[in-house]
């Protein structure tokens, strides 16, 4: 086994995870990989080693980097750079005395039960704020793509004001949309009348909902359902950015022709680059803290 006191393993991962290894690559790191054979950035960094088996990537390194999300069926790991499928269950047991490092674990209970310490990248406070930078700016992005109507001067619902409804409503204002927030708080519509734009109320949902050209969801629970897309516009976007299953009937909407984009994992697809380097810089956090 090759030391281990400046390597990392890395299993799995979208084209954030790759632009992550170039960046440890650069900084001096021994890196291992595991479910990223078909990277052709990967092949020809000389500190870059792609293992044949899980069990021998992981040997090699007390860190373990996994993909953002871990797995989205949480069944198999997320590879999509990978030829093989790694069940997370393979995954678990290979994990043994190892630290794993990844986003969105939905195995927590697993994980414990087993002894492995785990940090979450989407619990970390700094991680989650500068993630919300490339899923707020891919969003209006997604909007203006769809829409046949400027953003600017177009009605804009941005339900949900957590982190991602904040920063979506700031930037939306900077273009000259008029934003509208809902929020189910009394303390977030305050927070919105604060920030100038226009709250409403979750109980007062129903009655606004026909007034919206584009619509954006950022909450994890089914909130557009049938009956309230028969008070939306036929005309309006839906850009739903809630994790599985989503924040929209989806299957209701394409039966009244609502157009809905579920958008998920924006910043690999939008900003690799910058969302690798807010994964290095909370990576190096949690080593220093460890």
């Amino acid at each position: 086994m090759k030391s281990m006191e400046k390597s990392i393993t890395v299993v799995g991962g979208d084209l954030r995870i790759v632009k992550l290894i170039e960046m440890l690559d650069k900084d001096g790191y021994k890196v291992f990989t595991y479910g990223l054979e078909n990277s052709e950035e990967l092949l020809n960094l000389e500190s870059v080693e792609m293992c044949p088996t899980l069990e021998e990537a992981v040997s090699n390194s007390k860190i373990v980097v996994g993909p953002i999300p871990l797995s989205s069926d949480r069944k198999r790991l997320s590879t999509p750079f990978g030829r093989n499928n790694v069940e997370l269950t393979d995954f678990v047991q290979a994990l043994k005395d190892k630290y794993l490092i990844a986003g969105n674990i939905n195995i927590r209970e697993e994980l414990e039960g087993n002894g492995i310490q785990y940090t979450d990248l989407l619990k970390r406070e700094e991680f989650s704020v500068l993630n919300t930078i490339a899923t707020a700016e891919g969003t209006i992005q997604i909007a203006m793509e769809e829409t046949q109507r400027t953003v600017h001067g177009s009605n804009v619902l941005v339900m949900g004001f957590g982190r991602i409804g904040k920063v979506l409503a700031k930037m939306l204002d900077g273009i000259g949309a008029k934003v509208y927030c809902e929020a189910r708080k009394n303390e977030d519509i305050s927070w919105i009348k604060a920030y100038g734009y226009n709250p409403v109320h979750l109980n007062d949902l129903n009655e606004n909902l026909n007034k919206f050209d584009i619509i954006i969801n950022t909450i994890p629970f089914q909130i557009l359902d049938a009956e309230r897309l028969d008070l939306i516009k036929k005309e309006t976007i839906i850009v739903d950015l809630a994790s599985n299953p989503g924040g929209v009937d989806r299957r209701a909407a394409r039966e009244k022709g609502i157009k809905v984009i579920w958008a998920l994992s924006l910043p690999a697809k939008v900003a690799p680059l910058t969302s690798a380097e807010f994964i290095k810089e909370t990576l190096y956090h949690v080593l220093k803290e460890l």
